[in-house]
C-alpha cells in the first residue's frame, strides 16, 4: 500500500510517499481502508519534537490519528462491525500505532464507530480527537442545563466542538476569540462571543454572570490562560482544561473551592486503558450529529495523501480555519 513515512524527526522532517506493506487483521481489530486523516496539534508535535515526547513512535513512523473509512476485514472476535462498514476513530499514529496516512490501517475495534450518516468521511474524519476530549471534559466537569459555560478558544479544533456539545446539553453558552473571523464563527455556532483581546476577564465576567463566574470553563487554550480560567469561574465551579502543562498558583482556585479536570484523551491508546469508553463516547457523538446538535467545521484548503507535509504547514500556520483534513 502506500503511505506517507516519516524517516526522522525535527522542524524540517519531511514526509515521503512510500510503498509499504499493507497490515494483516488481528483479534479485537479491523483493517480499514481510510478515505480520509485529520490533522492535530499533537501530530505536528510528534512530527517536529519526536523522541522529546514520550508518545512519538520509533522510525520510520507513519502518522496520522484521525481517519475515517471503510471496514474491509474483521479479526477473531470482533462483533460489532462488519466489511462494507463506514467507520471513523482515533486509533493510531503513536506509540506502536501505525497512523491514518495510508491506505489501510489496523484499528482496534474498541477505538471506532459507526459513521454518522449525514457526514462526509471528511467531516467524519476531523471529529474523533476532538470529539471525544470535548465530550469527556464537559462530561468531567458535570454538564447540564441551564448551567453558564464558557468556552476558551471557541474556534479552534477542539474548542468549536465543545461550545456545540455544550449547547446541545442545555447551557447557555459563551466562547472567547481573538480576531473577527474567530467571533463570527462562534457566533454561527450558537455561542455569545466574546474578544478577549478587548475585553477583560472582570468585564465579561460582570456583562454576563453579574459577577458571579462561569459554572463549567473548557478551556482548550490551556498553558497561562488557566489563571483566567480561574478568575472567570464560579465559586465551586469546574474548569476542565486539556493544556495544563504549566507551573500555576493555585491559591485563587483553593478560595473558590474550584474542582480542575485535565483532559488527555491519548491515554486508552498510549495505556491501552479502558478503550471501549472511547468506542462509547464515538457512539454519542454519532448520535448528537444525526440528531443536528453537532457539525465539524472544516478548513477551505483541500489536501491529498502526498501533500501531508503541506497539511501540517496549514495547521501550525495558525491561519486554518476549521480542521485541516487530508484525502487518502
Amino acid at each position: 500500500m502506500k503511505a506517507m513515512v516519516l524517516n526522522q524527526y525535527g522542524d524540517d522532517a519531511e514526509f515521503t510517499l512510500t510503498d509499504v506493506a499493507k497490515p494483516c487483521v488481528s483479534a479485537g481489530h479491523v483493517l480499514v481502508q481510510v478515505a480520509a486523516s485529520s490533522v492535530n496539534t499533537v501530530d505536528t508535535m510528534i512530527r517536529t519534537m519526536g523522541e522529546a515526547l514520550p508518545l512519538s513512535p520509533a522510525l520510520p513512523a507513519i502518522l496520522g490519528m484521525d481517519f475515517a473509512g471503510t471496514v474491509v476485514e474483521v479479526g477473531e472476535g470482533v462483533t460489532g462491525f462488519a466489511p462494507g462498514d463506514e467507520v471513523y476513530g482515533c486509533a493510531g499514529g503513536l506509540a506502536n500505532l501505525q497512523g491514518a496516512l495510508a491506505e489501510y490501517m489496523l484499528a482496534d475495534a474498541r477505538l471506532i464507530a459507526r459513521k454518522p450518516r449525514n457526514l462526509s468521511m471528511r467531516e467524519a474524519a476531523a471529529l474523533p480527537l476532538v470529539g471525544i476530549t470535548a465530550y469527556e471534559g464537559l462530561q468531567r466537569g458535570g454538564i447540564s442545563a441551564g448551567q453558564q459555560v464558557l468556552v476558551h478558544g471557541g474556534s479552534g479544533g477542539v474548542g468549536h466542538v465543545a461550545l456545540q456539545l455544550a449547547k446541545h446539553f442545555g447551557a447557555r453558552v459563551y466562547s472567547t476569540g481573538g480576531g473577527e473571523a474567530q467571533l463570527d464563527l462562534i457566533q454561527r455556532l450558537g455561542a455569545e462571543p466574546i474578544n478577549y483581546k478587548t475585553e477583560s476577564v472582570a468585564d465579561y465576567v460582570a456583562k454576563h454572570t453579574d459577577g458571579k463566574g462561569f459554572d463549567l470553563i473548557f478551556d482548550s487554550v490551556g498553558g497561562a490562560n488557566m489563571a483566567n480560567s480561574f478568575e472567570a469561574a464560579a465559586l465551586n465551579g469546574h474548569v476542565a482544561s486539556t493544556v495544563a502543562m504549566v507551573d500555576l498558583d493555585l491559591s485563587q482556585a483553593h478560595f473558590k473551592g474550584l474542582s480542575l479536570h485535565v483532559v488527555f484523551m491519548l491515554i486508552p491508546m498510549l495505556h491501552n486503558h479502558k478503550r471501549e469508553a472511547h468506542h462509547y463516547i464515538l457512539n454519542e457523538l454519532t448520535n448528537i450529529v444525526e440528531a443536528g446538535g453537532l457539525k465539524p467545521v472544516l478548513d477551505e484548503q483541500r489536501f491529498e495523501l502526498a501533500q501531508a507535509g503541506q497539511a501540517h504547514a496549514r495547521l501550525q500556520s495558525g491561519r486554518a480555519m476549521g480542521k485541516v483534513v487530508i484525502d487518502v
